[in-house]
């Protein structure tokens, strides 16, 4: 389905996703004809009911998932079956789970560096510099040599998404990136998500906090059944939105 806020606009996308479709082995079509532009320095919010296709969306942007027809492409670079794209896609584009996947048994300055030196091939001086800068951003410098089962959830999250940005990536994906918090720890890490979003970073963020997409996006994307229903700024969706299934979604969400 066409994102109706954009049209065909594809001049703008700095992410463009053209008529993207995936169906599972087990028949399950999560996304089907998808298609929407994303503009540099955008914050576009995600939100559906469950098994409505987001998390698949964004495991399709940077090439976890596999797309069974039409095409993506993250500035300029087609991702494609080509590796060698598959690779620049996948450093320019991080990415931030609902799960933290830190490595146990490294300390937290550890495991910001591992990929800085794997992959950007810088030395463990120029490593631990762009760390402990990340660190300072997301305010746990403290916890530089703690492992994490020394960490609570929060601050887990917090190093999760520092080590994403050590990789300097022009887009950063969030998939529920506070969905296994306890409730007083999401606000930690909305706040860093805040303090991105403000510097100008691009964000697709699938997420249930309303009030983040409220305050912090410039768009709102409603997906159902791999679909996109609505799309539109925040103030539009919240307040005006066009579409009856969106407007019962969220009398059950706003309650």
């Amino acid at each position: 389905m066409q994102d109706k806020e954009f049209g065909d606009k594809s001049a703008f996308g700095f992410i463009t996703v053209d008529r993207i479709s995936k169906t599972f082995p087990n028949g399950v079509m999560a996304l089907s004809e998808f298609t929407t532009h994303i503009r540099r320095g955008e914050v576009v919010v995600v939100i559906g009911p469950s098994g409505s296709g987001k998390s698949t969306f964004l495991r399709c942007l940077n090439g976890l998932e596999d797309i069974d027809s039409g095409s993506i492409v993250v500035d300029g670079i087609v991702l494609d079956d080509n590796k060698k794209n598959r690779i620049e896609i996948r450093k320019e584009v991080g990415m931030v789970f609902q799960q933290f996947n830190l490595f146990p048994h490294m300390t937290v300055r550890d495991n910001i560096n591992l990929a800085q030196r794997l992959v950007r091939k810088k030395t463990r001086a120029e490593a631990t510099e762009m760390t402990m800068d990340l660190l300072r951003k997301v305010n746990i410098t403290e916890k530089a040599d703690a492992f994490p089962a020394q960490l609570s959830g929060g601050q887990q999250q917090r190093v999760a998404i520092a080590r994403a940005l050590a990789m300097m990536p022009k887009v950063m994906l969030f998939d529920e990136a506070t969905s296994a918090l306890d409730p007083e720890m999401i606000g930690e890490v909305l706040e860093v998500m805040k303090t991105l979003a403000g510097e100008g970073m691009t964000m697709v963020v699938v997420t249930h906090e309303m009030g983040f997409a409220r305050e912090v996006s410039d768009r709102v994307i409603f997906m159902e059944a791999g679909k996109i229903v609505e799309s539109g700024t925040a103030e539009h969706f919240f307040n005006h939105p066009r579409e009856e299934r969106t407007r019962v979604f969220l009398s059950q969400i706003l309650t």
